[in-house]
């Protein structure tokens, strides 16, 4: 008789594109989401949660990775048959928030002003720090027609970068309009005013051959507007089909920035001709660039750049992007500049699929990985958090006096534990405080029991003269200490402010 096959085990892996986060990245990520959510507060933004979960109607379809599944998404259907509804993951968290200002219309205040902090999933082809699960943080402004407020996103994004501890001159916020683009489309004879959606293929390669620029340089991307680019690896991108001069007016337009944005304005005014839009774009180029100097942001953080091209396709007008302009050494060991780590813009036709009139929004997101990889860097990381206090056990029959000092420690803000697993070997409890990051560990057996009195044992300290302490050192500096048991909370309070 054949044996029945025992099930197979699951594989114990994350899936392909997804990580796990440990404690250090979880505290470091909220405590940078804490600093950037104060700038949010003080000017005036309130906090919003969406579900994870929206209908694909909800959503939309604005990814560019059209070669993906469900183009980009992870969706489902919840039941078989025509009348089941397709769901799937948020993939950012600007959809949800046009889906919240149509439903909730009546009651918000209008402009309503929101942020929000959360993962967002995309159905990607995952690679070297490219995942499929990763953290946003945003913060728009739906229902003001002002590019006061496309402004006020800048300064604020700005203010945010300054205060998780990236430094003036270390970064600057990129600003352009796709009005003016389109003007510029429309003087190179890709955009038709009077038939949007011819050229429209067109205008995607040019938008996506701008957006490789800094990458590309301006031979590739050239090659992009024309018949199509060769890469290294013989693969062919098909081209935009531009003739020469048409090319050079694109290629002008990237190339427009000057000393002041005044000064751009002026260059790309005459750039866009005719263009009715795109003159629009230029106005309100230079009414941004008017009221940031107005409040003190110059071009030494925010600067009127033309080069600037978002990949999304529901922005409408203003754009903007924050850049880092340290270097850092890629994983070949070359210098490059750090990159983009936000980036946004005015989306006036996204709340409008829902309610069929025109709802002016504009807002900013930050990539929240990203960020922290920059401030780690640059040194700027937050010092990884010290583990609790482990109290160990010398004797199971005492646990109730364990749980008792761990006890005191929470009530006077000291993080705490018992050691809870098996007590026999003392060595191990040690490691474990070790592998936990403990400062600090207590100790106490029948001796010190019958005297009243606790062992105190400053991890950080004793590791510290183990490394590189002399004798008298030692003798100065003892890494352990006894104390009454009710000086117990003091004299641990004591280690730790000496060790901040």
């Amino acid at each position: 008789m054949a044996k029945t096959k025992a099930p197979r085990r699951p594989r114990a892996e994350t899936p392909k594109g997804f990580r796990d986060y440990f404690g250090a990245e979880v505290t470091q990520r909220k405590a940078m989401l804490d600093q950037i959510a104060e700038v949010y507060h003080r000017y005036g933004f309130d906090p919003l949660e969406t579900s994870a979960v929206e209908t694909v109607e909800a959503l939309g379809k604005f990814l560019p990775d059209v070669d993906r599944p469900n183009e980009g998404v992870f969706a489902w259907q919840e039941s078989e048959g025509a009348d089941g509804d397709w769901l799937a993951l948020r993939y950012d968290l600007t959809a949800p928030l046009a889906r919240v200002a149509a439903q909730y219309r009546n009651d918000l205040p209008s402009p309503y002003r929101r942020y929000a902090m959360g993962p967002v999933w995309r159905n990607e082809k995952p690679g070297p720090g490219r995942f499929r699960q990763f953290y946003q943080c945003d913060a728009d402004t739906v229902g003001a027609a002002s590019v006061a407020a496309d402004a006020e996103i800048c300064a604020m994004l700005a203010d945010c970068l300054e205060a998780v501890g990236i430094a003036r001159g270390d970064y600057v916020v990129r600003v352009n309009n796709r009005k003016v683009l389109n003007g510029v489309m429309e003087a190179a004879g890709v955009l038709d005013p009077a038939d949007p959606e011819r050229f429209a293929s067109e205008r995607g390669i040019v938008l996506r051959a701008i957006d490789k620029l800094d990458r590309l340089g301006e031979d590739g991307v050239r090659a992009l507007l024309g018949a199509g680019r060769k890469d290294e690896s013989g693969d062919f991108t098909k081209g935009a089909g531009l003739g020469a001069a048409q090319a050079d007016i694109v290629l002008a337009f990237t190339e427009a920035r000057r000393g002041t944005g005044a000064e751009t304005a002026q260059v790309l005014r005459g750039l866009v001709g005719d263009s009715k839009i795109g003159a629009e774009g230029v106005d309100e180029l230079e009414e941004i660039a008017a009221l940031l100097d107005a409040q003190g942001y110059g071009p030494d953080r925010i600067i009127i750049d033309p080069s600037v091209v978002r990949g999304l396709g529901y922005y409408t007008g203003p754009v903007y992007e924050a850049e880092l302009t340290f270097e850092i050494l890629d994983e070949k060991g070359r210098k490059r500049q750090f990159g983009s780590v936000a980036g946004g813009g005015r989306y006036d036709d996204l709340v409008k699929r829902f309610t069929g009139q025109a709802v002016p929004a504009t807002g900013v997101s930050i990539g929240v990985d990203r960020l922290l990889a920059a401030l780690a860097a640059k040194g700027h990381a937050q010092k990884a958090a010290l583990g609790p206090v482990v109290v160990t056990v010398m004797d199971r029959e005492r646990m109730a006096d364990y749980q008792a000092m761990a006890a005191d420690l929470r009530r006077n803000g000291i993080r705490a534990e018992v050691y809870l697993g098996n007590p026999k070997n003392f060595g191990n409890q040690l490691k474990y405080a070790d592998k936990r990051g403990a400062p600090v560990a207590i100790i106490q057996g029948g001796d010190e029991a019958a005297r009243g009195v606790v062992q105190i044992k400053d991890l950080v300290l004793g590791a510290k003269i183990a490394e590189d302490a002399t004798l008298e050192e030692w003798k100065a500096n003892p890494a352990q200490i006894e104390a009454p048991r009710s000086e117990m909370v003091a004299a641990v309070r004591r280690i730790l402010d000496a060790g901040k």
